[in-house]
């Protein structure tokens, strides 16, 4: 419990620390891309992946019922709407999560054990700036990328079952996709992402700092970090999608 404590204070501190526009000064770019290249490659495949049968499970469950009820210009914004808000920032999230940020946690929790650390601060080197920075950076960078890589499979996905399937005409499966308020959702749902890589990278940078003792140690700071951010995900996004989407009432006006 205390060290949970501690790191609950220590992440704080980090958040602190990022307000301060002069610690961005200290920032290595070269470590900035490192930490870019090192995210989306590894994660693309398995967010295109997960989104095109997400959403393939989706549109099966969904499109029968609305041509069932003679409703299939509710389909493409129905769709639209729930992938954009919902579905691929979770989703992407949640992939980031077990990849990119459980690595993360590794990686500085085995410098933490193996006192590299240490020697960082006995060098002068500010951690946080040497360590953290580039990492969360680079995650807010990369995390609404791939939001939106995988609400563009999705749709693309959705599609595929729309018009092959259920023989939807493509250009008005398309045209629907474009509702009232598309383009301000787009710019919402990366207002979402944005959060959540800050909230994961830092989870995954402070858990691994923290980490004291053994090879025991950094196993449970990997899945203490996962759970936390998984935690942590899930309350934000409730109370990110009640404060951004509650007030927007979509008319389903296909422009």
């Amino acid at each position: 419990m205390n060290q949970f404590i501690y790191r609950i204070q220590l992440s704080i501190k980090v958040f602190i620390k990022l307000v301060n526009l002069e610690v961005f000064s200290s920032l290595e770019y070269e470590d900035l891309t490192n930490q870019f290249i090192l995210i989306v490659p590894s994660s693309l495949l398995i967010t295109m992946i997960t989104s095109f049968f997400i959403s393939l499970v989706l549109s099966l469950q969904i499109v029968k019922e609305f041509l069932y009820l003679n409703a299939s210009d509710l389909v493409g914004p129905i769709l639209a709407i729930s992938f954009i808000r919902e579905l691929s920032p979770v989703l992407t999230s949640i992939i980031v999560i077990g990849k990119i940020g459980s690595f993360i946690t590794a990686e500085i929790a085995t410098m933490s054990v193996t006192e590299q650390i240490d020697a960082l601060l006995i060098l002068g080197v500010n951690p946080i700036n040497y360590l953290f920075l580039p990492r969360i950076i680079a995650m807010l960078l990369a995390l609404p990328l791939l939001n939106l890589l995988s609400v563009f499979t999705s749709l693309m996905s959705s599609s595929f079952i729309c018009v092959l399937i259920y023989s939807i005409d493509t250009t008005f499966f398309f045209c629907s996709l474009i509702y009232d308020f598309f383009y301000l959702d787009i710019l919402k749902s990366i207002l979402k992402t944005l959060i959540f890589g800050l909230y994961i990278s830092v989870i995954s940078c402070v858990w691994g700092f923290t980490t004291r003792g053994g090879s025991k140690q950094v196993g449970l700071s990997i899945t203490s970090s996962v759970v936390t951010s998984l935690i942590c995900l899930f309350i934000l996004n409730f109370i990110l999608s009640y404060l951004v989407f509650n007030n927007s009432v979509s008319s389903f006006k296909v422009l």
